[in-house]
């Protein structure tokens, strides 16, 4: 006769990081719908019900990873890009950060932006993580434009701001699918096309068509 199987009791909080970590593999690999509590369970080395009773359902628990895996993007971002570098140097610090983490959580990097994009609630989610990408962007660039003594309109510094971000999350679709690839060089190419541009922005040369649109 087989005997249930045993767990070790471990502190809650670090059982919750047990059963995230392999949601997030799990999600990454299999996708929300094709994903099952089971196979999450058997990964974590529990049983289903300890992570209905940790962490909910399955939508709870995506929440979740989502959560913690945007969390650490951000706090790398933040802790790289202090507010007292100049402009460049933080910009330059924050996409490192950016790309070194992607490179290092290739799965997180899955679940955060490849299946919450095209799920909803999820993408609302993302929506909100990547607002606040956008304000640490434009605040950066409006930092070093006031310290240029110039001022440009918030609209036009929002626009920018979602463009190198958008840029910035598409050449980090491309490194994870591209393991050789060096985080710390990639994110010396965005650095060069964003700052390149950044660095017109700031010396007030913008570019206009030719010919009015009629």
């Amino acid at each position: 006769m087989s005997t249930p199987p045993t767990f070790k009791r471990l502190p809650r909080a670090v059982r919750e990081q047990q059963m995230l970590d392999a949601a997030v593999k799990v999600f990454s690999r299999r996708g929300f719908h094709a994903a099952s509590m089971d196979e999450i369970a058997e990964d974590a080395g529990i049983s289903k019900p300890m992570v209905y009773a940790y962490l909910g359902t399955k939508e709870e628990l995506f929440v979740a990873c989502l959560h913690r895996e945007g969390t650490r993007m951000m706090q790398a971002i933040a802790g790289a890009a202090a507010p007292e570098l100049p402009a460049d140097e933080r910009l330059w610090r924050g996409l490192r950060a950016f790309f070194g983490f992607v490179g290092a959580h290739r799965d997180g990097w899955a679940v955060l932006y490849r299946q919450a994009r095209g799920e909803q609630p999820f993408a609302g989610e993302l929506a909100g993580m990547r607002a606040r990408l956008v304000d640490v962007v434009a605040g950066m660039l409006d930092h070093a434009l006031r310290a240029e003594g110039r001022e440009v309109g918030e609209t036009d510094l929002e626009v920018v701001a979602y463009a190198l971000v958008g840029a910035t999350e598409s050449l980090a679709d491309w490194l994870a699918d591209h393991p050789d690839a060096d985080p710390e060089k990639t994110a010396t190419r965005m650095m060069n096309v964003a700052w390149l541009g950044a660095g017109q922005l700031l010396r007030g040369a913008t570019w206009h068509p030719l010919v009015p649109p009629s």
